[in-house]
């Protein structure tokens, strides 16, 4: 059975960073995993993932880093100089693919990142 727990978010002013963590159990340490957020009244959208490469949305490219502990099956979002428009609940999945509409597995509970200007 898989699982997913993200966890890290949080409150923090414009230019901040926050590093937010995904605990995949279940999941093969060699799996390919995503970040995905969800803005209020928007549609949840892809922000980097990670398999034997890694792909970013153009939006966090050179401010975010993914990133994972095979030994821990945990995978990282290191997020810094953040911005309002980053404010966004953010989820893990088990999926390659910066586009999520297709994605039909499991997804966590979710880490509310929320940056004030």
């Amino acid at each position: 059975q898989v699982r997913l727990g993200e966890s890290g978010g949080g409150s923090v002013q414009a230019g901040g960073s926050l590093r937010l963590s995904c605990n995949a159990s279940g999941y093969s340490y060699s799996a390919c995993m995503g970040w995905f957020r969800q803005a209020p009244g928007k549609e949840r959208e892809g922000v980097a993932v990670i398999g034997r490469t890694t792909v970013y949305a153009d939006s966090v490219k050179g401010r975010f880093t993914i990133s994972r502990d095979p030994a821990k099956n945990t995978v990282y979002l290191q997020m810094n100089s953040l911005k309002p428009e980053d404010t966004a609940m953010y989820y893990c999945a088990g999926w390659c693919n910066l586009s999520p509409e297709w994605y039909r597995g499991v997804w966590g509970q979710g880490t509310l990142v929320t940056v004030s200007s």
